[in-house]
């Protein structure tokens, strides 16, 4: 079965009365808006949040009750940001603590228990998306073995579960784990495939130009699996040059805008900001920028998005598939591409549903 949501990190609170403050300000009327009974939600929540839940059963159970009441099921957990999300200036931030860091296993399992509490009784499994490890520099052999052994205790916490849990690493450009293709060589060989998967952002696959099909054949050719898709949309530009000034409005202060540019030679070229790019790609072949924009809102000429690339990669996965709505840019795309944030989340989802053949629940 399919479940789709959508991820509650377009919402800034970091409290738990902010957060059901913001449900019932966004997460209800979409659920309204679709005409749906229930509705999927990604959920994000800072680690304070997670910590606070994950120590308290009671306040989990209230929290559940409240969803409850709302129409609203936990179909999964964002455990990638660890705060501060919403900050005027996120950038390279949203990479830390990494996984060498005892802070981010103490996240991510205090994550694994509050999804142990929230999980929907018919669904199969849960799945926890989180950073690829960190940001690509500083990283050395030492750092790599203090990461394996983290995700090695976090598995010894997946495995005493009583609900299925497993986690998603989600490849992104400019981390250790930048492509698809270095996460399954890292992955593979050093993980419980049954507990530790990908978390497959259709945005980053597009950005690295890899192919979708042979993308998600490769991940099960290596024995792991696709614990999640997030469906998001890249920033395509075909003449980068004659974009330049459309380009710009993306140019935001708060997140990267990693870019990557296909040399006519098929040779990958690198920028890991928007503004960086516009200064140094020399912009003789297409672009694409790491930047979600709605699924439903293709942007103006000369600019497109990369909504081709999600389409095949839903159409080749197969079996159960947690796929989660992640457009968190909302708050800082530029204003003529923005719109009201119920309407636009609830577009977005339907979108999906209508072009995938998915239920909203």
């Amino acid at each position: 079965m399919t479940r789709l949501c959508y991820c509650t990190n377009v919402h800034p609170a970091e409290d738990l009365p902010g957060i059901l403050g913001q449900l019932d300000a966004y997460a209800v009327p979409v659920r309204q808006k679709l005409g749906a009974d229930r509705l999927g939600l990604g959920l994000w929540l800072a680690a304070d949040v997670a910590a606070g839940l994950a120590s308290s059963p009671a306040d989990l159970r209230r929290f559940r009750a409240e969803l409850d009441a709302r129409g609203l099921d936990v179909i999964t957990m964002n455990a990638f940001p660890y705060g501060g999300f919403h900050a005027d200036v996120v950038k390279l931030a949203v990479y830390e603590p990494r996984w060498t860091d005892r802070r981010r296993l103490q996240y991510t399992v205090d994550c694994v228990t509050v999804l142990n509490g929230l999980l929907p009784g018919d669904a199969a499994y849960g799945g926890i998306s989180t950073l690829p490890l960190g940001w690509r520099e500083p990283w050395t052999e030492a750092d790599d073995t203090a990461a394996l052994d983290a995700l090695a205790e976090l598995t010894r916490t997946l495995r005493s579960t009583e609900r299925l849990i497993k986690l998603a690493v989600e490849p992104e450009p400019g981390c250790v784990l930048d492509t698809v293709a270095d996460t399954v060589e890292w992955l593979a060989p050093r993980v419980d495939p049954e507990y530790i998967g990908l978390c497959l952002d259709t945005c980053h696959l597009a950005v690295s130009f890899a192919d979708p099909v042979e993308t998600v054949r490769s991940i099960e050719a290596a024995g792991l699996e696709i614990v999640k898709v997030q469906a998001s949309a890249a920033l395509h530009v075909e003449d980068p040059k004659a974009a330049y000034e459309q380009l710009a409005e993306f140019a935001e202060p708060r997140y990267l805008h990693q870019v990557r540019e296909l040399a006519p030679c098929g040779t990958i070229l690198t920028a890991d900001d928007l503004p960086e790019a516009l200064e140094t790609l020399p912009a003789v072949g297409p672009w694409r920028v790491h930047f979600h924009v709605p699924l439903h809102a293709e942007p103006d000429e000369p600019l497109g998005s990369t909504t081709d690339v999600l389409t095949e990669v839903l159409n080749t996965v197969s079996g159960d598939r947690i796929v989660e709505v992640e457009t968190y840019t909302w708050n800082v795309l530029p204003d003529r591409h923005r719109q009201d944030l119920v309407d636009g989340i609830a577009a977005e989802l339907a979108w999906a549903e209508g072009h995938l053949t998915l239920e909203v629940s």
